[in-house]
C-alpha cells in the first residue's frame, strides 16, 4: 500500500535533507517539498501574492496522482495546525494509502540555534526569505511558539512518531527515520 509520510518539524531541524536522502534512495517515491513547490510560483518573494494560496492545492493534487499511482510521497512540512495535519491524512486515505506522521526533534534551544545556523550560512533565497519571515514575527521568541505549538500538536496526535534529530548527525537521524519508516510507521 502507498504511503503519505509527513515529515514534521521546527524549521531548520533537516526535514528537506532526509526527504531528499530518503527518495534517493527509494525510486519512485515523490519528494514533495512544499518549500520547493512553493519557488515555483511567481511573485512568491511577496506575501502579498498570497502564492500560499496556490501552493496547497498544488501539493494536494500532487500527492493524490502520486499515492493513486501507488507509490509513496514524503512530504517534508512544518505544520502545527491540527486541520493541516489531518487534511494530509484524509488526502491519503481517500487514496486507499497509509499515512504515517513523523515528527523530527531536537530540544527547544538547540532547534532554535539550528535555524538561526542554517540562515546565517545559506545564500539560498529561500532561506533568506524565511529568515526574514521570521525576523519580522519575533525572531527567537516566534521560532520557540513554533516548537511549542509542535509540542502541542504531538501531545493531541498520539500516533505520530518522534525521531531524534541531533545537529550536524545527518546519517544517524537518517537511520532512525529508515528504521521507521521499514517498520510500518
Amino acid at each position: 500500500m502507498a504511503r503519505l509520510v509527513h515529515l514534521n518539524g521546527p524549521p531548520g531541524i533537516g526535514k528537506s535533507t532526509l526527504a531528499a536522502l530518503y527518495v534517493e534512495r527509494h525510486p519512485g517515491t515523490l519528494n514533495l517539498d512544499v518549500d520547493a513547490v512553493h519557488r515555483l510560483v511567481g511573485g512568491w518573494q511577496d506575501e502579498d501574492n498570497r502564492t500560499w494560496d496556490v501552493v496547497w492545492p498544488l501539493v494536494r493534487a500532487m500527492a493524490a496522482t502520486q499515492l493513486a499511482g501507488g507509490r509513496d510521497v514524503v512530504l517534508p512540512q512544518y505544520l502545527a495546525r491540527l486541520d493541516e495535519i489531518t487534511t494530509l491524512e484524509e488526502l491519503a486515505r481517500g487514496q486507499g494509502a497509509g499515512f504515517v506522521e513523523i515528527v523530527l526533534l531536537d530540544d527547544r534551544q538547540a532547534s532554535i540555534e539550528r535555524f538561526a545556523h542554517r540562515a546565517r550560512d545559506d545564500d539560498d533565497p529561500w532561506v533568506r526569505h524565511h529568515q526574514r519571515f521570521v525576523e519580522q514575527r519575533g525572531g527567537t521568541a516566534f521560532l520557540g511558539s513554533m516548537y511549542d505549538d509542535l509540542l502541542e500538536v504531538l501531545r493531541q496526535r498520539p500516533l505520530a512518531v518522534v525521531v531524534p534529530s541531533t545537529a550536524g548527525a545527518v546519517r544517524e537521524t537518517y537511520d532512525r527515520l529508515a528504521t521507521v519508516l521499514h517498520n510500518g510507521g
